[in-house]
């Protein structure tokens, strides 16, 4: 029986698109292994955000090109997202790379991959290379979403709604390797939903370049209501589902319906991923932007109010071309002012082919690094804090198996995203809601103790209207 190796490098949508893949090689034969050398295929998942991953990725391909002096025969591929920008390019960079697959092909990667096992089987010695590149678009391509291979006893797992993104934020190459937007129907991702329930699933995370901004040129609004809070709406109503997360949003999304949806469908978990990206007007525009600091205020302000106790985690660029010490310090105190609970930020790193790539006054690495780090270390202080605070207090947890990093506890994370670490059986506990005492705080991790009840037990049951803050003091 043939094997793949499959590594994944990026964001989620990365992790969702190669679990499709895994899923099609299992279809057609194939086991899954962790370890390249005993592979017939090798593929790794490219991501195009930062330069940092790209060298990753080119680094990880070059090093695993020794198995090939002891298996001539096999296959090297790349696809994702700097496939889909550098396309052929890759084959001069990468010489003992085979096949190259864009962003909008990943159906085609199976059939690629068995066409060149079989070129290689029928060539002579010293003419094994045979190289495929496949990075054309692919009309209806978010309808090639297919089932995807999930986790050995998988509690929470990704589901892919749209694929694509519009918006062309200066400093962002994913509207060119991920194409425009384009939707699912509501019907299909509601089936997928349904079917990982009915394999032990419990929270589903919906994923989107611009999540909230799902279907917007597809689908009609019913009732006043987008797209997407139908799509909320639908998927809150699958029996057994008791989480329900979604990622990435963008500031023009948060409509009022949107908003309100916290109000009234409590399997949305008590946290948002919100991208700021800087908290200067002048810094905003210039990377296309379409909102001011004082919006982005506005809208975590009504995300807290239309859900008391809520999370809500950004991401931040700092050292954008033209970025002033002023324009800094403006990102500062909106991320003191928003306090959040989370914040993930990074060095600007230019594009090839994006617009602020070109943008005068590129900033020096120095100042960039600078800025990171001041920025991080304002950010581990809130988030310190915060976690601190949930000391004393009893949280609902999904408890998701084995820890990690310690296979003799548990892990699992509260309505708020955090992660909670605690003792108890997997094989009874993993996949069930928990509620936990917390005794311990360290750095991003809490520690606790499931909370036992006269009758021994300790399951918070299901989300209801009732339950939707997670921060009770005991």
């Amino acid at each position: 029986m043939p094997k793949v190796y499959l590594r994944t490098f990026g964001c989620q949508m990365n992790e969702r698109d190669s679990e499709q893949v895994a899923q099609m090689f299992v279809d057609r034969g194939f086991t899954v292994t962790t370890q390249a050398d005993e592979a017939d295929v090798v593929l790794l998942n490219s991501c195009s955000v930062r330069d940092q991953a790209e060298q990753k990725a080119l680094g990880n391909m070059r090093q695993l090109g020794k198995h090939r002096k002891t298996r001539p025969n096999l296959v090297f591929g790349m696809m994702g997202c700097m496939a889909q920008s550098r396309g052929e390019q890759l084959f001069e960079e990468v010489p003992h790379l085979d096949l190259v697959v864009g962003t909008q092909k990943y159906h085609r990667v199976v059939d690629h991959c068995v066409e060149l096992m079989r070129a290689k089987d029928e060539a002579q010695m010293d003419d094994l290379r045979v190289p495929i590149v496949d990075i054309g678009e692919e009309k209806d391509s978010q309808n090639t979403i297919r089932d995807h291979l999930t986790k050995e006893h998988g509690v929470s797992e990704f589901v892919s709604i749209m694929q694509g993104c519009n918006m062309k934020c200066t400093f962002c190459i994913v509207p060119y390797t991920r194409g425009p937007e384009r939707g699912r129907p509501i019907s299909d991702i509601v089936e997928e939903c349904r079917r990982l329930v009915d394999r032990g699933v419990r929270e589903v995370t919906l994923l989107g370049q611009i999540v909230n901004l799902y279907g917007r040129h597809e689908f009609p609004k019913i009732d006043g209501k987008s797209p997407f809070v139908q799509l909320l709406e639908a998927v809150h109503e699958i029996e057994g589902l008791h989480r329900i997360r979604f990622t990435s949003p963008h500031p023009i999304g948060y409509k009022e319906d949107v908003i309100e949806a916290f109000t009234y469908l409590p399997k949305l978990v008590d946290h948002v991923h919100f991208p700021m990206q800087s908290g200067s007007d002048r810094i905003l525009r210039a990377m296309h932007r379409p909102y001011k600091a004082a919006k982005f205020l506005e809208i975590c302000a009504r995300m807290k109010e239309a859900r008391p106790g809520i999370a809500i985690s950004t991401d931040i660029i700092v050292g954008f071309p033209g970025e002033t010490e002023e324009d800094y310090l403006e990102t500062k105190r909106a991320v003191e002012l928003v306090q959040f609970d989370q914040a993930f930020v990074f060095r600007y790193s230019p594009r090839k082919d994006t617009p602020a790539a070109n943008l005068p006054d590129q900033l020096p690495e120095r100042i960039k690094e600078e800025r990171n780090q001041d920025l991080l270390a304002l950010v581990d202080s809130i988030v310190e804090r915060k976690h601190h605070e949930q000391v004393g207090t009893v949280q609902e947890v999904l408890c998701e198996g084995p820890s990690r990093y310690n296979a003799a506890r548990l892990t699992g994370r509260t309505r708020t995203n955090r992660i909670v670490i605690f003792d108890g059986d997997p094989r009874r506990m993993a996949g069930h809601l928990f509620n936990v005492r917390i005794q311990e705080s360290t750095g991003y991790t809490l520690y606790g103790d499931p909370v036992m009840h006269e009758d021994g037990a300790s399951l918070a049951g299901p989300p209801s209207a009732l339950q939707m803050s997670d921060s009770v003091r005991i």
